[in-house]
C-alpha cells in the first residue's frame, strides 16, 4: 500500500481525516501542518498519497504535481474555487462537503493507481540504479531517500528513465577515476 500523506493548515482537519482513515484500514504515514513539513515527508517516503485539505500556505498544488511527478498521486478537498484555482490534470479533487466514504475509495483508489505507476525494476537496471544511488551518498554525504530523489529529479529534468540516467552517473564517475 503507498504511504498516505495528510497536509493541512487545520490540525482538527487533519485529526478527523486521520481518524476517518485509519477507521477504514489506511495507515497514515505522516500528518503535517506546512508546506516545509510535507515536503521533508514526502523526501523521507519517497512516494505515496498526499491529500491536502485547504489551501496549505507556502506550497501550491500545482507546484506539488510538478516536483514529485511519478512519486505522488495528490487528492484536494477543499471548496469549490480553491480547487478550480489547480490547473494540473493529474490531481484528482474532491469538492466539500464531501463523505467520509467518497474521501476512502478516492484514497483506494490513488493508492491503487500509485502502485500501477510505479516503476519495476528488475536485474541490471535494479543495481545500476542502487550503485548510483551509493556513488551519490558517498560523494555528497546525503541518505538513500536524497539520493534516490535526486536521481528520480535528475533524469525527469533530462526526460530520461533513471535507470538511463543512473548508468551515465556510473560512467562519468568511472571517467573521472581515470582521468586523475
Amino acid at each position: 500500500m503507498a504511504r498516505i500523506v495528510i497536509a493541512s493548515a487545520s490540525a482538527a482537519g487533519r485529526g478527523q481525516l486521520s481518524g476517518l482513515l485509519a477507521s477504514s484500514g489506511l495507515k497514515v504515514f505522516r500528518s503535517c501542518g506546512s508546506a516545509g513539513e510535507l515536503r521533508r515527508a514526502l523526501s523521507e517516503c519517497e512516494d505515496g498519497v498526499v491529500i491536502m485539505m485547504g489551501p496549505l500556505p507556502g506550497c501550491e498544488p500545482d507546484a506539488l504535481q510538478w516536483d514529485y511527478a511519478g512519486q505522488v498521486q495528490i487528492l484536494l478537498i477543499g471548496r469549490p474555487p480553491w480547487l478550480s484555482s489547480c490547473e494540473s490534470p493529474d490531481i484528482f479533487r474532491l469538492p466539500l462537503p464531501v463523505s467520509g466514504q467518497a474521501v476512502v475509495g478516492a484514497v483506494e483508489m490513488l493508492a491503487q493507481l500509485h502502485q500501477m505507476r510505479l516503476p519495476k525494476r528488475a536485474g541490471p537496471e535494479k543495481r545500476t540504479v542502487e550503485e548510483a544511488k551509493a556513488l551519490l551518498m558517498r560523494r555528497q554525504g546525503i541518505t538513500e531517500a536524497e539520493a534516490h530523489r535526486a536521481l528520480q529529479q535528475q533524469a525527469m529534468r533530462r526526460g530520461m528513465k533513471m535507470a538511463d540516467y543512473a548508468a551515465q552517473i556510473i560512467q562519468s564517475s568511472k571517467e573521472t577515476e581515470e582521468s586523475t
